[in-house]
């Protein structure tokens, strides 16, 4: 019964990624052939796949899908060339990182573009498809279950962290350390200039410390004493998971994209040296997060129902 439910979801899912090559595609293939829309902000909507190479990474999605969906048997190459795409869709949209913040913050500039804010939306749409595809083909096919996708052994549970996850949060708010003490280096005024800048360091300030080590310490868990009304209560997973896996992904791809663009010897008004460190050290703490929040989410869930582990 399970099987035949994530058959007809693995299904679903195909023609929910070709659905939106056809759609997406489509929209990058008119401005490549036809007449690009003006993006003022950043000079393009994506970040290194514009034009044809945008055209291409839907068609790979699409073909992807299909294989996917029609491989009877674990094939870890495709999975694994599968995943690469869906990170390329995320990287190609990785402004959409600052613009969220802005909206948050209630920062969105005169500059804000509706149009490109659309399409990098657009093309995380199809990154999360692809990724949902890619991990119901590693269920069906791994002997996973089809429910939970678990893999461990009954009574291989962790309830304490992994020390691999302490050190992954520490690296996290010392990543953050050193992109704050880059930028005093070169004068805390200079980078103050653009609202949804600010707003981003605010909210990295906040969640590059308290956020890491609220994944592996008890009061990630469980509400501290001296948390009014809330002490001694379970402390919603989605509350640290969602900003830990959302911001650890959107901090790797916006600032990974950003090292590309300085290995290709992109202009910028700072520095090689500080762009370097700072852009590795944010990098860094997006690793530290994914990695912690990695170790709190296989920590916290609870027992399948389907599978008992």
């Amino acid at each position: 019964m399970a099987t035949s439910i994530a058959r007809r979801t693995g299904h679903c899912l195909t023609y929910a990624v070709l659905g939106w090559a056809v759609a997406y595609g489509g929209v990058r293939l008119a401005w490549t052939v036809g007449e690009t829309p003006e993006f003022r902000q950043f000079g393009s909507d994506l970040l290194g796949f514009t034009g044809w190479w945008s055209v291409a990474l839907c068609l790979t999605a699409a073909a992807l899908a299909v294989a996917l969906d029609r491989m009877p048997t674990w094939r870890p190459v495709l999975a694994g060339v599968a995943w690469a795409v869906t990170g390329a869709l995320v990287a190609a949209a990785a402004i959409l990182l600052p613009e969220l913040v802005g909206f948050l913050l209630f920062t969105v500039g005169p500059h804000f573009e509706p149009t490109a804010f659309a399409s990098r939306l657009g093309c995380v749409t199809g990154a999360a498809l692809l990724a949902l595809a890619t991990a119901g083909y590693q269920r069906r096919t791994r002997g996973d279950c089809p429910d939970c996708c678990r893999t461990i052994r009954p009574g291989h549970r962790r309830v304490v962290p992994a020390r691999w996850a302490r050190w992954a949060a520490y690296v996290a708010v010392a990543g953050l350390v050193v992109r704050f003490a880059a930028q005093a280096a070169v004068g805390l005024g200079s980078l103050a200039q653009d609202a949804a800048v600010i707003g981003l360091e605010v909210c990295l300030l906040l969640a590059g410390v308290l956020l890491p080590l609220a994944l592996v310490h008890g009061w990630g868990e469980v509400w501290p004493g001296w948390v009014p009304l809330l002490a001694g209560r379970p402390v919603p997973r989605l509350l640290l998971l969602v900003p830990g896996f959302g911001l650890g992904v959107g901090i790797v791809a916006y600032f990974g994209m950003g090292l590309a663009q300085l290995l290709s010897g992109s202009v910028s008004e700072f520095s090689d040296a500080f762009l370097w460190v700072a852009m590795s050290a944010y990098s860094v703490l997006g690793l530290g997060l994914l990695a912690a929040s990695s170790d709190y989410h296989l920590r916290t869930r609870t027992a399948c129902a389907a599978c008992g582990r």
